[in-house]
C-alpha cells in the first residue's frame, strides 16, 4: 500500500466515525503518523512502518497459527502460573481469545484510552462482560507494538487494580523492545530501523 492509499484509507476510517487512535491501531501506525495522514500539515511523514496482517486477520486458521505460536512464547516466561489472558482492544481480543482457549484460562478485555476519547486523562478500562483481573496474574496479548505506549498504560491499569502482569506476547514489535514497564515482551516478529 502506498502513502495515497494509507491517506484514503484513513480518511475512509475517520468519515466512518473513527478517532484517530482508531484510526493509528486499524493501521497499525503511530498515532502521529495516523494525524499527519488526516491531516498532512508537515511535509515529511514521522518515520513508521505500515503493517498490513489482513492475510492473517481474515483466516481463521491462519489466527489459530499464531495465536499458539503467542501462547508458546508466554509459556517460556519463567512465572507462566497464569490466571487471565488480557486481550487489548481492538486487534489484540481476537488472538487473547484464542491464547485463553489455548491455555485454558479465563479471557479479560481493555479497552484503551485511546479508544475511548481524545482526551489525555482518560485512562483505560475493563470490560465488566469478561473476566475480571484484580489479584490475579496475568498475561497481555495484542497485535503490533508501535510506541509501546498502549501497552505501557495497560500494564499501569493492570498494576493499579492489584493485577501482576507476568509477560506480553504480540504478533509484531515495532520499537524492538525486550521488556515494556519491567515485563518482558514476546514477540514473534521485533523490527528495527537502520538509519
Amino acid at each position: 500500500m502506498d502513502i495515497d492509499e494509507l491517506v484514503k484509507k484513513a480518511k475512509e476510517l475517520r468519515d466512518k466515525g473513527l478517532r484517530s487512535g482508531e484510526i493509528a491501531d486499524e493501521l497499525n501506525v503511530s498515532s502521529e503518523t495516523a494525524t499527519w495522514l488526516l491531516t498532512r500539515h508537515t511535509k515529511e511523514a514521522p518515520k513508521d512502518m505500515f503493517v498490513d496482517w489482513s492475510k492473517i486477520g481474515s483466516s481463521s486458521q491462519r489466527m489459530r497459527y499464531i495465536a499458539s505460536a503467542l501462547s508458546d512464547m508466554v509459556l517460556e516466561s519463567p512465572d507462566n502460573d497464569i490466571d487471565v489472558v488480557v486481550g487489548v482492544a481492538l486487534s489484540g481480543i481476537p488472538f487473547a481469545s484464542l491464547v485463553a482457549d489455548e491455555l485454558g484460562v479465563e479471557l479479560a478485555v481493555l479497552l484503551p484510552s485511546k479508544h475511548r476519547a481524545e482526551q489525555k486523562d482518560v485512562k483505560g478500562t475493563f470490560s465488566n462482560n469478561f473476566a475480571q483481573v484484580k489479584g490475579r496474574k496475568c498475561i497481555i496479548i495484542d497485535d503490533v507494538i508501535t510506541t509501546g505506549s498502549t501497552m505501557k498504560e495497560t500494564v499501569e491499569v493492570l498494576e493499579e487494580l492489584g493485577s501482576e502482569p507476568v509477560a506480553i506476547s504480540v504478533m509484531i514489535d515495532k520499537k524492538g523492545l525486550d521488556s515494556i514497564a519491567g515485563i518482558p515482551l514476546y514477540s514473534l516478529i521485533k523490527m528495527g530501523r537502520v538509519e
